[in-house]
């Protein structure tokens, strides 16, 4: 019997997958993915797995007709692939966090009748996820009243290093994910010399292909700064800040609020759905945060923001009441609930 995991491509899906399946017990957890996107470099070398697989498969939406005919036809041949899989490892359930990568799996599930429980880590609905929806033992959403689990699965890390900030500003962490996002590097660089001025640090995830760019930068402002790419240990850098300028993919928008840390979102504009900014309104219906379209950055409306000691304070303390710490483990117990009736 055995635990199957899938989906992922990019690291906010995989992300999910990382903070549940720390939770399992089973060693009998199985990961099936695609040999595209980051899905190997996340687990190629888990041996939480016991047994891994990456098929050759590739997204659907926003290709061509001929490029759509191909990626039918290998998620053809890799949905015949994952029943295999599925039938050989006696799968009990699947759990699937959606991405293309999710989508053979997924289906094999459905048709050799076997759980399918879906997390979705937006407020809007990938394309797989709506198809899957009504079909799914159980489908998990932060964002819905109606969800059988409402905490988002992360780390407990995030939760360690949290606590409530005071309001004043004395280092900004400038998040723009591990690929960068070019509007916040900007907007950090505008806002430097005045931050400066305000004696404020700051701590910029530049993105692995423009810290050179960015440092320099800095460098000719005669500004020191913390730049960096990708680090295992986000928690302590949020830890550290007083203020986050951040996009609003789920995995950062919940670590972030885990953390207490107030944020001022700025929404990638090509999202599919938009739903980083549907993210980030979530919160900023709650009064939690604050976002802002990339074209619409209006530099002193910002400074008046990092300059609001009482709001930073009063969303921080929010934050701190809007997730608990047991969204992985909600999750994991209920796979392994299937495991038991199986």
């Amino acid at each position: 019997m055995s635990i199957i995991m899938t989906g992922g491509g990019t690291g906010g899906h995989l992300a999910i997958i990382k903070a549940v399946k720390e939770q399992i017990n089973s060693d009998k957890l199985i990961y099936i993915g695609s040999s595209m996107g980051q899905d190997r470099a996340w687990f190629g070398d888990d041996n939480q797995f016991s047994e891994k697989y990456f098929m050759n498969t590739r997204g659907v939406v926003n290709q061509g007709l001929l490029g759509k005919v191909k990626s039918l036809w290998l998620l053809s041949k890799a949905t015949t692939q994952a029943y295999k899989i599925l039938k050989k490892c006696d799968a009990k359930v699947v759990f699937c966090v959606g991405g293309f990568s999710a989508a053979p799996t997924s289906i094999a599930a459905l048709i050799a009748r076997i759980p399918l429980v879906v997390h979705e880590q937006n407020a809007a609905l990938g394309s797989l996820n709506k198809i899957l929806r009504k079909y799914a033992s159980a489908f998990i959403s932060s964002y819905e009243e109606n969800s059988p689990i409402k905490s988002y699965p992360i780390k407990e890390e995030f939760f360690n290093t949290a606590k409530p900030r005071n309001g004043k500003v004395q280092n900004i962490f400038f998040a723009g994910g591990s690929q960068g996002a070019k509007a916040i590097n900007n907007l950090a660089l505008e806002l430097a010399p005045w931050l400066k001025e305000q004696n404020i640090s700051i701590t910029h995830q530049a993105g692995e292909k423009n810290i050179e760019f960015v440092r320099n930068e800095y460098n000719k402002l005669n500004i020191e700064a913390t730049v960096f790419g990708f680090t295992n240990e986000m928690a302590s850098v949020m830890s550290g800040a007083d203020f986050a300028i951040a996009r609003s993919g789920a995995s950062t928008l919940w670590e972030l609020s885990a953390n207490g840390l107030p944020a001022l979102y700025v929404p990638y504009p090509y999202a599919a759905s938009d739903h980083q900014y549907h993210n980030a309104q979530f919160l900023v219906e709650q009064n939690m945060a604050w976002i802002v379209r990339e074209d619409k950055i209006d530099i002193e409306a910002v400074k008046k923001m990092i300059l609001n000691s009482k709001e930073i304070k009063s969303r921080s303390q929010k934050l701190l009441k809007s997730i608990a710490n047991d969204g992985n483990k909600q999750i994991a117990s209920l796979l392994e609930s299937y495991m038991i009736k199986g």
